[in-house]
């Protein structure tokens, strides 16, 4: 996520809050699970997340989720869904509690037989006819709506656009689209099916599995093959063109614009393919079957790394007073996603410094090798900040929980220039050889899977060929600034 840019008499300003943007669980998040076997009466768990205590559910593995949405034409009114969950029992369950907290659930069935289902705050739990076995086998199929209007003040979900839709779940707001296990740490398959009226587009996650028509009505569907975390799905239904050009080693690219502004949105929709090419001489091969940009008309407040199809507000590409680099390193910010938080995803959100300060990274370096924006010169003027910001928001690696209501509130200065900050540090420290050494081995390493700090560290380590601990623990988890390596003029407030 980035949040979108304000301007300052001295012209645009990136990442500055406060409007700034089939692999199983691990071993370490499921030693940490609350019991699995759900206490009567139903109530809500999580899996004990440090930020988001209540996100998740333990005692299961979701391994696919099969969902359709019927949209008719109005984005103030719900969508009828059917949510399809293929999971497996990773300890006996009386209940299963799923993550869903808006909309009207129609009927549940547990492996083809009707099951009993009650709301628990922001849970949804279902009994089965008969108690799960650890390694047992779930089919869980929801019929319900999905209710594009929200309370105010709610953040994310789905965004209504100027002629339709589009989806923002992060950090922890897919369970209000549909049921879901909604956390980073369970990774799953995805098939979307949207069924639209004559006029619409639907566009999603991965590559189109085929349309069908019946009447003015369309169905598109989608699958992407690649584990995703719930809140980087993406459904697009609009009065939308879908553009289609060739990128690196014949990589499917894939645009999804509004119609009318095919034309002046094309010269920088042009630009990705290049800009894959520049990511995949830093990293390595771009880690999906298909890449692309959807531009919506809408005030998301942030731009924002759905897997294999980036959402951004159109006014970015439109406003005058953001010049051409800057708007290119913003789209190679959430290109960088890609790679880190989207193939490579946190354990926990505490680990979000892996994702916001690696896309952070890439968004600089972009602009220093492509137009003149010297990397030091940022990196010294984060320094300066760095103090302020860790007071506001906590160390990059242990970062302050959400302000109540606000839970996009995590994503502060120091998770941005604040994280990137400490991968500027570590370069200095370990040298630049070492440090794209473990840049391409952390995205190799951990590709379609889950990663955290300590795997970070312990990489950083073997890499360097020393141990690095001592280092990280005073860049990542303390309350001042480190001296900066190389450079003992820098001054945190100066």
């Amino acid at each position: 996520m980035l949040l979108t840019p304000r301007t300052t008499a001295s012209g645009p300003k990136a990442l500055r809050p406060p409007r700034v943007a089939a692999a199983l669980i691990t071993a370490t998040v499921s030693a940490a699970l609350l019991a699995a076997s759900a206490p009567s009466p139903a109530t809500p768990l999580g899996i004990g997340d440090r930020l988001f205590p209540h996100l998740g559910n333990p005692g299961y593995d979701v391994q696919s989720y099969d969902i359709a949405f019927t949209y008719r034409g109005d984005n103030r009114k719900p969508l009828d869904a059917v949510t399809t969950i293929e999971a497996t029992a990773t300890e006996a369950l009386d209940r299963v509690n799923l993550d869903f907290a808006h909309g009207t659930v129609r009927s549940v069935e547990m492996n083809g037989r009707r099951a009993r289902f009650e709301r628990s705050g922001e849970d949804l739990v279902v009994t089965p006819s008969a108690p799960l076995g650890r390694d047992d086998r779930m089919r869980i199929t929801v019929r319900h709506t999905s209710d594009p209007v929200y309370a105010k003040g709610t953040q994310g979900g789905w965004v209504r656009t100027d002629d339709g839709l589009a989806m923002a779940n992060q950090a922890d707001a897919a369970h209000l689209v549909f049921p879901c296990n909604d956390h980073p740490a369970d990774k799953a398959a995805f098939t979307f099916r949207v069924t639209t009226p004559k006029g619409y587009t639907a566009v999603a996650n991965g590559l189109p599995a085929g349309t069908t028509r019946r009447g003015a009505a369309t169905t598109w569907a989608y699958q992407h093959h690649h584990p995703m975390a719930t809140e980087l799905a993406q459904v697009s239904i609009g009065r939308s063109t879908v553009l289609h050009r060739e990128g690196p080693h014949g990589l499917p690219v894939r645009d999804v614009v509004p119609t009318a502004d095919r034309k002046v949105l094309e010269p920088w929709l042009k630009k990705t393919p290049a800009q894959l090419g520049w990511m995949e001489k830093k990293v390595g091969r771009y880690p999906f079957e298909v890449y692309g940009v959807l531009i919506a008309q809408a005030n998301t407040g942030y731009e924002l790394e759905t897997q294999t199809l980036s959402l951004f507000e159109r006014e970015l590409f439109t406003r005058p007073e953001f010049p051409e680099w800057y708007v290119d390193a913003i789209m190679v910010h959430e290109l960088a996603h890609q790679w880190f938080g989207d193939s490579v995803s946190p354990k926990s959100w505490s680990d979000l410094w892996l994702n916001e300060g690696h896309a952070t990274w890439y968004e600089a370096l972009y602009a220093e090798e492509k137009a003149h924006k010297p990397m030091a010169d940022r990196m010294r003027q984060a320094y300066r900040q760095s103090d302020g910001w860790r007071a506001a928001g906590g160390p990059p690696a242990r970062p302050k929980a959400p302000a109540p209501g606000k839970k996009i509130s995590i994503f502060r200065p120091v998770v941005y220039d604040g994280s990137a900050l400490v991968l500027y540090a570590l370069r200095q420290e370990i040298g630049r050889p070492a440090f794209e050494q473990l840049e391409r081995t952390w995205v190799s390493l951990h590709h379609d899977g889950n990663a955290e700090t300590t795997d970070f560290v312990r990489l950083a380590s073997q890499v360097a060929g020393r141990d690095l601990t001592g280092f990280f623990d005073s860049w990542l988890y303390g309350k001042k600034t480190p001296p900066m390596p190389g450079h003992p003029e820098w001054k945190s407030g100066k």
